[in-house]
């Protein structure tokens, strides 16, 4: 009987993770942001830097990118989805910019 039980409680775990990474997009990229937003927060005060503020991308958007410090990986999703890039630039500030990558698909190798 335990072995059922936890066999059923895995079951719905992986359902709902499935449904999340293929349905919830929005909520996935949301919950992925407010962490990447707080790690990168937590990265500026521990190196005495101001945290950056999010920038959305330009084409031809000039970038003075020194060091990368974290990028959001891409979400399960068969369309073009958020994603932030944190960095230093040559003199030492971060910075964060919000652009579009492909999202993660059966259809394109994902």
């Amino acid at each position: 009987m335990t072995v059922y039980k936890l066999g059923l409680g895995v079951l719905a775990a992986v359902l709902s993770f499935g449904a999340l990474a293929e349905g919830g997009g929005d909520r996935t990229f949301a919950l992925m942001m407010e962490r990447n937003e707080k790690v990168m927060a937590d990265y500026a005060a521990r190196n005495g830097k101001p945290a950056p503020e999010v920038q959305a991308y330009r084409y031809g958007m000039p970038l003075d990118i020194a060091k990368v410090v974290s990028v959001t990986p891409p979400i399960r999703s068969c369309n073009a989805v958020p994603s932030r890039m944190t960095y230093e630039d040559s003199t030492g500030k971060l910075n964060t910019i919000e652009y579009q990558v492909m999202g993660l698909c059966r259809n394109n190798g994902g």
